[in-house]
């Protein structure tokens, strides 16, 4: 039987922190989310939080950068899972200060889902943001603290709709940009999977102290794959523009935030190979569904059937 372990999640009405709130009380742990008094009255946060209410969780009224809510939230809790947007990178030193203090905290799994930090060969403006989750996972290992690293790659629901197009809404049925020569692959994992596979690493001891790469060869494509299953999914082919290194780089420099951000990230991705240009090495980590095959998935093809 699964070992039940207190659980704590910090930003627990975002994006992915909904799905880990929910998939770490649907397995039975005592989950705890740390939530700002604002968001129980803001309409949408509000339902979530009824919700989260409906499934068991404790609702704990606090802020990351409030040491006493903080601290006390951590004191009740075996793990300590954060999943705060990208702006708040640099807030969870405050949790690792709250772990240090607190003594209890069995696993801290910081705010990451995405790529390895640790093998990226970025351009501005992604190098800075993710130089601050690099220096965080510095400090951790520095602190002692016991720690898992998740990367989930890519999230489906952001990136799958579109065909990774910037700037669109609907996966394209006329014509469509593939970046480079389109074969480098990358790996695209939907939410509710990556709470899953979340929640399954948590009291696991192989997985203490490494990094889980989350990345089923059944999810793994390039662009001109991805390009070409949707066209047989659709049954017509769409015209396409290859746009070449040099071109992506300008078209970065030249855009606005937040689409310079995707656009770096793509680059990230489809040009320089950041999901799948290394092997995992055994020392350091493991791939999530080689250690955990029971849990089920949704796989690319089968995601992409919903918008035909």
């Amino acid at each position: 039987m699964a070992e039940i372990s207190k659980v704590l999640v910090i930003g627990g009405t975002g994006y992915i922190g909904k799905h880990v709130v929910e998939e770490s009380a649907k397995s039975g742990h005592p989950t705890f989310a740390l939530v700002r008094e604002s968001s129980v009255s803001d309409p949408v946060k509000g339902k979530l939080i009824e919700n989260f209410k409906s499934l068991g969780v404790t609702i704990l009224i606090g802020d990351i950068n409030d040491h006493e809510s903080l601290l006390a939230a951590v004191k009740k809790v075996d793990i300590v899972i954060s999943t705060v947007g990208h702006m708040q990178i640099p807030d969870q030193i405050n949790i690792i200060t709250a772990i240090k203090e607190a003594g209890n905290v069995k696993r801290f799994l910081p705010s990451e889902f995405g790529n390895d930090v640790d093998h990226l060969h970025s351009v501005e403006p992604l190098t800075s943001g993710f130089a601050r989750k690099t220096k965080l996972r510095r400090t951790i290992e520095a602190e002692g603290i016991p720690y898992t690293y998740l990367c989930c790659n890519f999230f489906a629901g952001y990136f799958l709709p579109t065909l990774c197009q910037v700037g669109v809404r609907a996966p394209p049925r006329d014509k469509v940009n593939i970046l480079g020569d389109g074969n480098v692959k990358a790996v695209f994992n939907e939410e509710n999977a990556i709470a899953k596979f979340t929640i399954k690493v948590i009291n696991d001891p192989k997985t203490l102290n490494k990094i889980v790469y989350i990345r089923p060869p059944l999810n793994t494509y390039s662009l001109n794959e991805l390009v070409a299953l949707w066209e047989k999914l659709i049954g017509q082919t769409l015209e396409k523009t290859y746009v070449s290194e040099e071109e992506l780089l300008k078209q970065i420099e030249a855009t606005p935030p937040p689409f310079n951000l995707l656009l770096a990230l793509n680059h990230s991705v489809f040009i320089k190979g950041d999901h799948t240009n290394f092997e995992i090495d055994p020392a350091v980590g493991f791939e999530a569904t080689e250690i955990y095959p029971d849990v089920e998935y949704t796989t690319v093809e089968e995601y992409l059937k919903r918008f035909v």
